[in-house]
């Protein structure tokens, strides 16, 4: 079968991943999966939830949110109405207890390891790719910490992936749908492994009409094509501290108020 982007039923979208996009954040990604961007940043704040206090453990809080201009409708800035949306609170939520299951709680101490997910652009599968990329933005800012003694061990047990899998109108099963096969389709459902290949979670149903439950089996094997693809991709293409240079003096531009101050001050 072809899609109408040329793909096969089984292939992902083409994908890349950028390391190190905010000089401040302890780990920061953009990950991009076709047309799909997410922008991933990892922080550590210096307290935890009411719950915790006095328990010596850590505690992790994931958020996600579409940027305005990342749909073709403009999407209303969240914090313009004081409101987070139901829908970003579900995937919010998502993300936080998927990443939990590969954390060691007792290696940060009482700290809350943030982790912000933006969606630049949004064409399908924005929750499995955030998953991805919050994963990937963990395991670079465990590198900074213990390189700057924040830690002394890894706190993370392993990394995650996720991947979506979208049951066509006519039944056909696809793999990493855009936006516009999932909105075309029946049925879509997520699917978060560990790169042991334990499983996570599996989350999803209709959304048209039932489907048949032998469809699982076909989603199960999708998902750990996929899955392994991206996998191998991060092993491939790893964040190392090397690829951390100290930036170059930046230098002025050739009219600015600044550089005119300084040559009245010289004069």
């Amino acid at each position: 079968m072809k899609r109408h982007d040329t793909r096969r039923a089984n292939e992902l979208r083409p994908t890349t991943v950028t390391y190190n996009i905010f000089e401040y954040a302890a780990g920061s990604v953009l990950f991009e999966q076709g047309k799909t961007k997410i922008l991933c940043a990892v922080t550590l704040q210096p307290s935890v939830p009411p719950f915790l206090r006095g328990k010596g453990v850590s505690w992790l809080m994931g958020e996600y949110a579409l940027m305005p201009a990342s749909t073709k409708t403009r999407t209303i800035r969240e914090a313009s109405v004081m409101r987070r949306s139901g829908r970003s609170v579900e995937i919010s939520r998502l993300i936080s207890r998927s990443l939990r299951t590969v954390i060691d709680d007792t290696v940060l101490g009482e700290r809350t390891i943030v982790v912000d997910c933006d969606v630049l652009q949004a064409d399908g599968s924005t929750r499995t790719a955030s998953i991805t990329a919050a994963s990937a933005a963990l395991l670079m800012a465990q590198q900074r910490w213990i390189a700057d003694g924040t830690i002394e061990k890894p706190f993370l047990k392993d990394g995650i992936a996720a991947v979506a899998v979208g049951v066509l109108a006519d039944g056909q099963l696809v793999l990493d749908p855009d936006y516009r096969e999932d909105s075309e389709g029946v049925a879509d459902i997520n699917v978060i492994m560990t790169h042991a290949g334990k499983l996570i979670e599996m989350q999803g149903g209709a959304e048209k009409e039932p489907i048949e439950w032998e469809y699982i089996d076909e989603v199960r094997e999708l998902a750990l094509g996929g899955l392994a693809t991206i996998i191998q991709f991060f092993k491939k293409h790893p964040f190392s501290l090397e690829q951390i240079t100290p930036k170059r003096e930046q230098k002025l531009p050739l009219f600015s108020l600044k550089k005119r101050q300084q040559s009245i001050a010289e004069r």
